[in-house]
């Protein structure tokens, strides 16, 4: 994070609290600590807010860093960063430092508080035939498991150190300053990569080396149900990686439907076009249409029905299944395109003139018929036209303004003189 140096706030507050002097080695913190803690400790009739400050002003000086950078802004400097990260959970602090309760008998009522671990999410592509007819999975990955043979604690023994270098924290937090800016960065501990505590080199488990992990195939069978949707989640509870002392995340699986060559899906409904020569709109048609099932479904006009152009018609229950509702069905819909001929035959237009309806006769007389003037009929593309003239109003609008400002500049000039 870069910002400005922050002015100079509180720097006594935390040492006050501890009752320490601003030149307290780590040995005379852990010592005030231990003594206040336990004296002000909820569950032993302390008062919380007292319990918690004590445990803020002990994670801040005994950092190195924090406490450098505590000794030199004061209390402000350190908020921004504690904000970002949440601060410490006081009870975590009472319990890292005395390693379990620090009372005999039933100790603290509350326990070290598990983090979840972070979902796993996959994409699956499926067609449109996997959402009609449902259909079955593999799907293959590589996770994290806790190690069998050291219970996920990484050494044989079952001991551990606390960190030196984080005190214990898996992060620490870095200050630069260039010049009126400061820098302040929080990453995780290279020493303990994290994890806030460290492993002897001869106690570490042969199986997972002191990772606490190791590497597990899986396949999952993901199963997607007639009806569901592109974008639908498909979960797999606590599949995810293991870690120590975190609830296992989940495997999300999000279904992504691919693009078909023939239906379009609108939520429970299907699409379909089909084109129709003028014949087959004017004279009735009949065609085969094979469904997501492979059915063939025979679509054919009623005996004397006209389609117009851009028309639909729908099929009930032909459409998809509903979700968990199989047995249900939306609608298909076909939307009818006429193909045109570009061009008749004279001898054809007198064949179906003939046949089709006569044209409407002109209401006009024959000296005012000869008395209009003849026009010649074009192709045009609208959309075209039109974006044109606005291009064109655009460009006029602004010349116009171009010569209103020089004129007005021009009679300013006139005017002054």
């Amino acid at each position: 994070m870069f910002g400005r140096a922050p002015k100079k706030s509180d720097n006594n507050k935390y040492y006050e609290i501890l009752g320490v002097a601003k030149t307290a080695t780590q040995d005379d913190l852990k010592k005030a600590y231990r003594k206040l803690a336990i004296k002000n400790h909820p569950d032993k009739g302390g008062d919380p807010e007292k319990f918690k400050e004590i445990a803020q002003a002990y994670d801040v000086l005994s950092d190195p860093e924090k406490r450098e950078i505590y000794d030199q802004y004061g209390e402000d400097a350190l908020k921004e960063g504690m904000d970002r990260s949440g601060g410490h959970d006081p009870f975590d602090i009472f319990q890292s430092f005395f390693g379990g309760s620090a009372f005999g008998g039933g100790g603290s009522s509350r326990g070290r508080r598990q983090r979840r671990g972070e979902d796993v999410v996959h994409s699956l592509k499926v067609s449109l035939e996997d959402l009609y007819n449902g259909t079955s999975k593999k799907l293959s990955l590589s996770r994290n498991v806790l190690c069998t043979k050291c219970k996920g604690v990484g050494s044989k023994s079952g001991a551990s150190m606390k960190c030196s270098g984080c005190q214990g924290k898996g992060m620490k937090v870095t200050i630069r300053q260039l010049g009126p800016m400061i820098q302040q960065m929080q990453h995780p501990c290279n020493e303990c990569k994290g994890t806030g505590e460290k492993i002897n080199d001869k106690d570490r488990c042969p199986q997972c080396k002191g990772q606490k992990v190791v590497q597990e195939k899986k396949v999952l069978e993901v199963v997607v149900d007639k009806g569901m949707q592109n974008g639908q989640k498909i979960t797999f509870p606590g599949e995810a990686d293991e870690a120590p002392d975190t609830i296992t995340g989940d495997i999300v699986c999000i279904l992504q439907q691919k693009e078909h060559p023939k239906f379009k899906r609108k939520g429970d409904d299907l699409f379909v076009e089909h084109t129709l020569t003028l014949t087959e709109a004017l004279c009735g048609f009949q065609f085969v249409l094979t469904h997501l099932d492979n059915r063939q479904l025979m679509i054919k006009s009623q005996p004397g029905e006209v389609i117009k152009p851009d028309q639909f018609k729908g099929i009930n229950d032909e459409g998809m299944p509903l979700y968990q509702s199989s047995f249900m069905r939306g609608k298909l819909y076909i939307h009818f395109t006429v193909d045109f001929p570009d061009a008749l035959t004279p001898e054809l237009c007198k064949n179906l003139e003939a046949v089709l309806p006569q044209k409407p006769k002109t209401q006009a007389t024959d000296m005012e018929l000869d008395e209009c003037e003849e026009t010649t009929l074009h192709d045009v593309n609208i959309e075209e036209e039109m974006r044109r003239k606005q291009q064109q109003q655009a460009q006029e609008a602004y010349e116009e303004d171009d010569d209103d400002m020089h004129g007005g500049a021009q009679r300013v000039q006139c005017a002054q003189q």
